[in-house]
Order: structure tokens, then C-alpha cells, then sequence
């Protein structure tokens, strides 16, 4: 069984990126791709405006620690050079008994395709593993979205079922990939 409640040491540091709780004044950074249609069109959120990324970063001041199965750890993106918040990566605790947890992710168009998010992937994917003693890792993504399938398998995922469901209205085709940790 998986330890709760997870207080994790925070924060990760990786080559370019902090990966931290979010704080009160990311709100500027979290607008920038929390409003941005093309980011949020495979997120199981709808665009926000100003009003709406409040609500968010609130909730998400408090995901730094995991006190039961089904709550996410959400790190925000820190860009270590500049202190920019250019996403945020997460880590849900989806089962405490086998040892399961779910990741996702999301990115500022701006800084997509230079390895950031699987920078911020790996780092996480490495906390729960070795924090958590996690055997499975499962994502969830839209199928219209192939960098994201890209990054997972890059990550070593493998894609495990294809699924309908209803999202944002319509019927999409969705994808679970997954990845199973080796014990050495």
C-alpha cells in the first residue's frame, strides 16, 4: 500500500526547471496558458479567464502534499533562469492498494517542443517511483493529440487501450498509455 499522507520534499530540481508548489503569484504566468485555446483544447478544462485561473491556483496552493487515494500532487513549471511559471506537471494518486498512479501535464505554447515537459515528467515519474514504491503509472490523453502520445513513449509508456468517451461536448477518441516500473 501506498504511504498517506505523501508529503514529498519539494522543491525538484532539474537542469532547466524548479518544480514547486504553485504559489499566489504564478497567477500572471497560469493566465498565459490557462487561457490559451490551443493549450487547454486536450485538457479536461475549459479556457479560463482571469476569474477562473483564480479559482484554479487557489486550489492548487494546497496540492503540494497527497492525504488520500485520488488526490494529484500539481508542481508548477519553474523556469530556473528567469522564475517564469511555463506549466505545470502532476501526479495523481489513483491506487493506494496497487501501487497506481496517473500523470499528466500542461505547457505554454510558447516553450513546447524543447524537452521541457519531459524534463518535468521524468522528475516527478521519479519521485513517485521512489517516494511511493509506485508499480504502474497510467496517462490518459486525446487521441488528436500525437506530441503528447510522442512524449510518453519517450518517456516509456506504451499505449494500452483505445476508448470513446464524451469530452467537452463530443465524442473523442481517447488513449491510455502505461508504464510499469521495473524492480531491481
Amino acid at each position: 500500500m501506498i504511504p498517506l499522507p505523501w508529503r514529498p520534499a519539494l522543491p525538484l530540481t532539474t537542469e532547466r526547471l524548479v518544480l514547486r508548489v504553485h504559489e499566489s503569484g504564478d497567477m500572471e504566468d497560469m493566465l498565459v496558458f490557462h487561457s490559451d485555446a490551443e493549450v487547454v483544447r486536450y485538457l479536461p478544462w475549459p479556457v479560463r479567464d482571469r476569474a477562473l485561473v483564480e479559482e484554479a491556483l487557489a486550489k492548487r496552493l494546497s496540492q503540494g502534499t497527497v492525504e488520500r487515494e485520488g488526490d494529484w500532487l500539481v508542481l508548477a513549471m519553474e523556469l530556473r533562469e528567469t522564475g517564469q511559471v511555463i506549466g505545470e506537471v502532476l501526479l495523481k494518486v489513483d491506487s493506494v492498494e496497487e501501487h497506481r498512479a496517473e500523470l499528466g501535464y500542461a505547457m505554454n505554447a510558447e516553450f513546447h517542443g524543447r524537452g521541457l515537459a519531459r524534463e518535468a515528467a521524468e522528475a516527478i515519474l521519479s519521485l513517485g517511483i521512489h517516494e511511493l514504491q509506485l508499480d504502474r503509472v497510467v496517462a490518459h490523453l486525446d487521441a488528436r493529440n500525437p506530441a503528447s502520445a510522442r512524449l510518453l513513449e519517450r518517456l516509456g509508456f506504451t499505449l494500452t487501450r483505445s476508448y470513446e468517451e464524451e469530452f467537452k461536448g463530443e465524442l473523442a477518441p481517447g488513449l491510455e498509455y502505461g508504464l510499469d516500473v521495473a524492480r531491481t
